[in-house]
């Protein structure tokens, strides 16, 4: 539900408050809806009750990406959907440490929050201005120091060191924008701004947009789950890296030049890399240090004759492999017990759900069946099932 101002203040407010904090101990589950909106009702009106009962909702919802912070925070649905990952926020406020900055576009405050907290003198603004309600009760919910300003960012821009520019990429009705210049505002708007630009972008980037932008393109991927783009015009990065967040740190990978692998037959080992080396168009660099050879020039797995020991790959230990054809695999199956399969497909046409029906499974032996391509061709390699990672 949309909120407004009035709304805003509403929760603002002691009432608000102490109401909010009741409903952190409830079940929100929907089958309590009626139950729990009768009961706010007895002292708020219908329209409060309702905003009530949707932030607590969220709150639970955030806490996957703001922790402990998310029983303090106020959220609309669209600003958590869209709000990046932790690791992420945490990530990318390094690079603004001790620089003035302006978030544009800044939403509910989440990453003007996080380069605040990373040591950076930070304003947010943005055209909306509930929005900006939301980011400065954030800030002050969690002590941190941020100025908002509702400003169409079109039109004005303070002062800064480097700007983070993160413009809507969905329509109201939440289906994704792919066209750089229908992003509100247009991605071409940074071309203005005469400081380096940080800006977030959808991971699915068409990067033929992105040619003219003579800018670094980064793909950030959070414990092997691909996340955003960020495209870094004006600073000392250029080129294409891969970055992949883990507990354990961080980690870049970045080609100087292109690299050539063979093609072969299948090998020991299947390798897939990190969807970060996939967007980045690394895959056959990566495949190059780990002595790896190509399926398909088209297809972004690769196998070796040793099991290679990296961060970025998961391995599938190779046990056999056929051109696909129904009958000889149903047999092949049959004939090795196997009644358990798990299906991975790349590059290849039928979908697990339509494939594994045919397959009349029988027996008490479990595998991975990898369907993709060869020299253009549908094979389906067999593995074991232990993902090593």
């Amino acid at each position: 539900m949309p909120f407004t101002l009035a709304d805003i203040d509403f929760l603002a407010s002691d009432v608000g408050r102490q109401l909010l904090n009741r409903l952190a101990d409830e079940d929100l589950s929907d089958a309590y809806t009626l139950s729990l909106l009768t009961r706010l009702r007895k002292s708020v009106s219908p329209q409060q009750a309702g905003v009530l009962l949707e932030t607590a909702r969220l709150r639970q919802k955030a806490v996957d990406k703001f922790g402990d912070d998310a029983a303090q925070m106020l959220f609309t649905r669209d600003g958590l959907e869209q709000a990046s990952d932790p690791l992420v926020r945490h990530y990318r406020s390094q690079a603004m440490r001790g620089l003035q900055v302006v978030d544009a576009c800044c939403g509910i405050g989440a990453d003007s929050l996080a380069m605040a907290r990373a040591g950076a003198a930070v304003t947010g603004l943005d055209i909306d201005p509930v929005r900006i309600a939301i980011a400065q009760y954030n800030a002050t919910a969690l002590n941190t120091n941020v100025s908002f300003a509702v400003a169409d960012v079109r039109e004005t821009m303070p002062a800064a060191d480097r700007i983070f520019f993160d413009p809507a990429r969905r329509t109201t009705d939440g289906r994704r924008i792919h066209d750089i210049e229908r992003y509100q505002p247009p991605l071409s708007l940074l071309r203005e701004w005469h400081v380096p630009v940080i800006a977030k972008l959808s991971p699915g980037i068409n990067l033929e947009h992105l040619a003219n932008y003579h800018a670094g393109l980064e793909f950030i991927s959070v414990h092997g789950a691909l996340k955003e783009a960020v495209l870094w015009r004006g600073t000392d990065f250029t080129g294409t890296k891969a970055t992949l967040l883990t507990g354990d740190g961080v980690h870049h990978w970045q080609a100087d030049r292109p690299t050539y692998v063979e093609t072969t037959a299948p090998r020991a080992w299947l390798v897939e890399p990190d969807p970060a080396i996939l967007r980045a168009g690394l895959v056959q660099d990566v495949a190059a240090v780990h002595h790896g050879t190509l399926l398909d020039e088209t297809i972004a797995y690769f196998t070796t004759d040793t099991q290679p020991d990296s961060v970025w790959l998961r391995t599938w230990q190779i046990l056999d492999w056929m051109p696909f054809n129904l009958k000889k695999l149903r047999a092949y199956l049959r004939h090795h017990n196997i009644g358990h399969v798990t299906i991975k497909k790349r590059g290849f046409a039928m979908m697990p759900d339509e494939l594994i029906p045919k397959l009349k499974l029988k027996g008490s032996e479990s595998r991975t069946l990898v369907t993709t391509r060869h020299h253009g061709q549908p094979i389906v390699i067999v593995c074991c099932d232990a993902t090593i990672s």
